[in-house]
């Protein structure tokens, strides 16, 4: 049996309803799970470069003064507790730099422990109950942020691991990792999984994105694969030919008696062996 993951990064309360009901109707339709990344306390002025608002603002038109909680945005909580299908995990915190760091990607602990309990407390005021897996803001995680995850979650998500990124305590994890050639691994209580890029992405080819998606499923048992609602909506205007591959997706993903997609919290509850 083959497992997919369908990660949807950057979830925020500054957006609607709206772009999640067009992108994932589909999926729902076929009682396929789907992990929405929240941010749980996004930053109004959030940017991915210096004078570059994140994209993931593109409805938002107020003031760049503050941050606002997932909770406040009480019609998209409405419409996400309706479906089941809609499972939720944590994506950073505020999305935006500390210093001149990703918001993860530095070293200063009591920060870090900080904004990672911010989060968890504004998950539980949402009502979206304690978050079980982690996703750093552009995969980007220190050492001691890896530490202070593996306190509070059961599973992380990222891109790749480092050595220089992973607790001394996990190298002869990561070592067989390694040597085994795995995409995904345990080390004490923590399950981490990597995925092979953003397959679902306007920078992919679309005529051969479904394709790559494939060969990724059949080259691993667990495939996570990775995409943000607001690449379908760009300038806020709907990416047509983008949705129909997503929903083709959709499609090929339901068509095969051999694949089952899955919540993180079915890895976290360890239903699935990963490798």
């Amino acid at each position: 049996m083959k497992y997919v993951i369908i990660r949807d990064d950057d979830t925020n309360a500054l957006m609607p309803a709206e772009y999640l009901e067009r992108l994932y109707r589909p999926f729902i339709e076929r009682n396929m799970p789907v992990n929405l990344a929240v941010i749980p306390n996004v930053s109004t002025s959030a940017c991915h470069a210096p004078g570059k608002p994140e994209k993931f603002l593109l409805a938002y038109r107020g003031p760049q003064n503050g941050s606002v909680p997932i909770g406040q945005n009480t019609d998209l909580l409405r419409y996400l507790r309706c479906f089941p299908q809609f499972h939720f995990v944590q994506h950073g915190c505020r999305h935006e730099f500390v210093g001149n760091h990703y918001e993860f990607d530095h070293d200063d602990r009591d920060e870090i422990a900080k904004r990672l309990d911010e989060g968890i407390a504004a998950f539980q005021q949402a009502g979206l109950g304690i978050p079980r897996t982690f996703v750093a803001p552009y995969d980007q995680l220190s050492r001691v942020s890896m530490e202070e995850v593996a306190k509070r979650f059961d599973v992380v998500s990222t891109g790749w691991f480092e050595l220089g990124r992973i607790p001394s305590a996990w190298w002869p994890q990561y070592a067989l990792k390694k040597i085994r050639h795995a995409s995904h691994w345990r080390a004490g209580r923590t399950t981490l999984l990597s995925h092979p890029g953003c397959h679902l992405s306007y920078h992919r080819s679309y005529s051969l994105m479904l394709q790559e998606i494939e060969r990724s499923i059949e080259s691993r048992r667990l495939t996570v694969l990775v995409t943000h609602w607001w690449e379908y909506f760009r300038d806020g205007h709907a990416d047509e030919p983008f949705i129909d591959v997503l929903h083709r997706t959709a499609d090929y993903l339901a068509s095969r008696d051999d694949l089952k997609v899955i919540s993180f919290d079915d890895v976290a509850d360890k239903k699935i062996s990963l490798n």
